[in-house]
């Protein structure tokens, strides 16, 4: 068993970000717990035939300062590209968008194919973490940043009225390896004039991430929600036949596969970007649901994710500083008890 002062449930943009930030203001006993084998969550790529393909958050567009600060950086140093759009600039990673999360995510401590089962809130002894594996941590802070309805079901006996009314859109992704060129118009982003039920076709060559011609198709949450039921291989079926489209002349599609996101876009966000609870307030939600007052896209989005994690983990930092000044001045308290007694 062991003891961080910061667990952080969850390897995506929002826990990647809290931990960013309670590294830069001195908190460095800090672990992130991952149940999936790489960091990044929605940020996503994955090998299609020889190429690749983006099957998450395709780009993300700029309107607060601080994300607009980090992606100067990121441009300097190679990580990101503008990539289409006005007035909002569409940016994505060179190399894939889990690329951009693995650096973000290099210098973190990060526990990977680690399953979280339960969180107790330290009411009857420690905050603890439970694994799936049978295994815990203790911890002084507990942040959850996984999707909402999780979060919940891992804080067992915890209720919230604020978010647990949230639920989530669900959204299917075809990705298709094509033999020869896609009809895809360049920069290879389409998301208008697309067949009932598409919500985004994206030709990863044209995007500049896969020597071969790879395409992404996602379905909007509505047509997700109505053939929720049907079986994975009956709506890769139905998701090639948009993919076929798109193929040029002469060219056949050579691979398919096919990613569920159950929580794929909050239908419903919090105007908080993260929310404190259990006992003594140990716990800290956040993600890209909980959104700052003065967002003006009002949805979940890369930028949420990033915003959201950034507050939370300032909270975080700022809680155990506090506590931090409170045990010095209870000590300082009991010394002077003891010199009058």
């Amino acid at each position: 068993m062991s003891t961080k002062e910061v667990i952080i449930i969850g390897g995506g943009l929002s826990g990647i970000m809290a931990a960013r930030t309670l590294i830069e203001k001195g908190v460095e006993d800090i672990l992130i717990l991952e149940k999936s084998s790489s960091v990044g969550g929605r940020l996503a790529t994955e090998r299609v035939g020889e190429g690749r393909a983006d099957h998450g958050a395709q780009f993300f567009t700029v309107r607060s300062s601080e994300l607009k600060k980090d992606v100067e950086k990121w441009l300097e140093a190679g990580w990101v590209k503008r990539w289409f759009g006005t007035p909002y600039p569409r940016y994505t990673s060179v190399n894939g968008m889990n690329a951009l999360a693995k650096q973000l995510a290099e210098t973190i401590p990060v526990k990977l194919n680690t399953k979280v089962s339960a969180i107790h809130d330290g009411r009857d002894g420690p905050l603890e973490v439970k694994l799936e594996n049978g295994g815990s941590v203790l911890g002084k802070l507990c942040m959850v940043t996984a999707p909402v309805p999780q979060a919940l079901s891992l804080l067992k006996g915890m209720t919230l009225p604020q978010v647990s009314t949230i639920s989530f859109a669900p959204c299917f992704v075809g990705m298709f390896s094509f033999d020869g060129a896609s009809r895809i118009p360049s920069p290879g982003h389409l998301d208008e004039k697309l067949p009932d039920g598409v919500e985004r076709v994206v030709d990863h060559r044209k995007k500049g991430i896969s020597s071969t011609v790879t395409l992404s198709v996602y379905m909007t949450g509505d047509w997700s929600k109505k053939n929720d039921r049907l079986e994975d291989h009956e709506i890769l079926v139905e998701i090639q036949k948009v993919a076929e489209r798109y193929l040029e002349k002469g060219s056949e599609i050579t691979e398919a596969g096919l990613k569920h996101w159950k929580y794929a876009e909050a239908e419903e966000v919090v105007r908080t970007p993260f929310v404190e609870m259990g006992h003594e307030s140990q716990i800290i939600l956040c993600g890209d649901a909980f959104l700052r007052n003065n967002d003006e896209a009002g949805r979940t989005r890369f930028e949420s994710a990033y915003l959201s994690g950034i507050s939370a983990g300032g909270r975080a930092a700022e809680k155990l500083k506090g506590n931090m000044i409170s045990l010095h001045n209870d000590g300082i308290l009991n010394k002077h008890y003891k010199k009058l007694h």
